[in-house]
């Protein structure tokens, strides 16, 4: 048996510090956001000259006054994914295609041009911070109903844990946030929750079942019986995620890394943010049992 409950204080040090850099993080150093959130247009190149590349392609566009520009190979080394500030300039796109083809010549093929609005952008980070807030409010009333309020506590916490956390390295390392990321997001809180109910059935199963064992051994003892099926659940999620992160090409990147960093931290919240809360509120066999009385 794996005696997960030795470094329950340790982790817990650990979280409550990765927690704090984060908020650090997200109010000074704030979010990448993407065209989706912050408005602007994004442009999808072919090169027929494989010796075009993104850095003289960045600069060619840098002397246009075009902004924060962005200039990356999206699939391959041909393929390029521009995307720039809203310019008042509604000539724009034809103004980029002459200047490409003065530059490099008659190369480029252009695939893809979307543009977003500063209203349309602003609308949908407003929407994006509403579905995160109303799924973790649907979760807190699932969870307190389904358990005692010691549990819900547990869920809850693990939850803003694994989203705080994944948000605050999207913002340490720069990536871009969008729509799919907020997908993402959600579909962590989602498979946290998952996992974190699955210890917590096994948990008030044997509260019932051993009257004699505390609630730091026991929490232990739940964690390494539903081992084997949080194993098995996180190791081929993050195959598939990581082979989408590696092959599914540019778009995704960000989407799957998202998703990566959800499935640890949510395997890890389970065993030490959520079961460490019921430690921390020394839970026992009469919680559940004055619980079941009222039902």
């Amino acid at each position: 048996m794996i005696t997960f409950n030795k470094y329950y204080n340790k982790f817990n040090v650990l979280s409550i510090i990765l927690v704090v850099i984060s908020l650090i993080l997200l109010t000074f150093k704030g979010l990448n956001f993407g065209i989706d959130f912050k408005g602007g247009t994004l442009i999808e190149l072919r090169s027929t000259d494989s010796k075009i590349n993104t850095s003289s392609l960045r600069d060619n566009l840098n002397q246009m006054n075009l902004g924060d520009v962005s200039v990356k190979n999206f699939g391959n080394k041909t393929d390029f994914l521009i995307k720039f500030e809203n310019s008042d300039n509604k000539n724009v796109i034809e103004e980029i295609k002459s200047n490409l083809d003065k530059s490099f010549g008659n190369n480029f093929n252009f695939r893809r041009v979307e543009n977003v609005g500063p209203k349309v952008s602003s609308e949908l980070l407003k929407s994006g911070v509403i579905a995160i807030s109303v799924a973790l409010a649907l979760m807190l009333i699932y969870i307190w109903i389904r358990f005692e309020w010691q549990f819900s506590l547990g869920a809850i916490l693990a939850l803003f844990h694994d989203v705080i956390v994944t948000l605050g390295l999207f913002s340490l390392l720069g990536l871009e946030i969008n729509l799919s990321i907020i997908a993402a997001v959600l579909t962590i809180v989602g498979y946290s929750m998952n996992d974190t109910v699955v210890i917590f059935d096994r948990v008030r199963e044997n509260l019932r079942k051993y009257s004699d064992i505390k609630i730091y051994e026991l929490t232990n003892l739940s964690i390494n019986e539903t081992l084997s099926r949080t194993l098995i659940t996180s190791i081929t999620t993050l195959l598939a995620l990581l082979s989408i992160f590696f092959f599914g090409g540019e778009i995704l990147k960000g989407f799957s890394l998202a998703m990566i960093f959800g499935v640890i931290f949510g395997t890890y919240s389970s065993i030490y943010i959520a079961n460490t809360v019921l430690v921390r509120l020394k839970v026992s066999q009469k919680t559940v049992l004055r619980e079941d009385d009222k039902s």
